[in-house]
């Protein structure tokens, strides 16, 4: 039987626990990776928009505004969920754990309707490099996003059924990791993709 260490957190009591957490922040160092591969991508194709739009020409700061404000509220409420699961509070858990699901999805309903507006513009992923790298930088943290939604589900499912324990505190505390990390990365599209091309 695995020791338990009942002086740590929920999560950390175990030493698979532990591991499981450590294993997920090497996880992130690769997607790290990817995201600054594709930013990187990005600012080289930034100018090259060959006889399409500039983003000056197709941002609207109303849609960015919210998609900032939600998915900014939802990394508030995913820690306010870990923070009930500490305290050991199930239903407090799962209700700030589906506010934040709740706002991911707002985050992804406005972001389809930005890729419907660059599309009936004229700015599809295949008008210039610009387009191209901002559609694919903007459709690989909004795919990123809605796998958050089925894996926060999942979770869900898993505290109502089995209830609050080292192995769901632990699922819960990754995804909040995870969900974190969206919130950081969309900072920087926040700050270095939409407002910088406002200008």
């Amino acid at each position: 039987m695995a020791h338990v260490d009942t002086s740590k957190p929920l999560e950390y009591q175990t030493e698979e626990g532990r591991l499981k957490i450590l294993g997920f922040w090497i996880f992130l160092g690769a997607e790290i990776m990817l995201f600054a591969t594709l930013f990187t991508c990005y600012f080289v194709m930034e100018g090259r928009t060959g006889n399409g739009p500039t983003g000056a020409e197709i941002f609207e700061i109303g849609p960015v505004l919210i998609e900032t404000f939600v998915l900014l509220t939802s990394s508030f409420t995913i820690g306010l969920a870990i923070h009930a699961m500490r305290l050991g509070a199930k239903k407090a858990t799962i209700n700030f754990m589906i506010v934040t699901l709740l706002l991911g999805a707002v985050f992804l309903g406005v972001e389809i309707y930005e890729f419907y507006h660059y599309a009936h513009i004229g700015a599809g992923i295949t008008v210039s490099g610009f387009t191209s790298t901002l559609l694919t930088t903007l459709g690989t943290h909004g795919l990123h996003v809605t796998f958050g939604l089925f894996w926060g589900t999942a979770i869900i499912l898993q505290i109502a059924k089995r209830g609050l324990n080292n192995v769901t505190a632990n699922k819960a505390f990754i995804f909040s990791l995870y969900w974190h990390f969206l919130d950081v990365v969309w900072i920087f599209i926040f700050s270095f993709i939409y407002l910088k091309g406002m200008l």
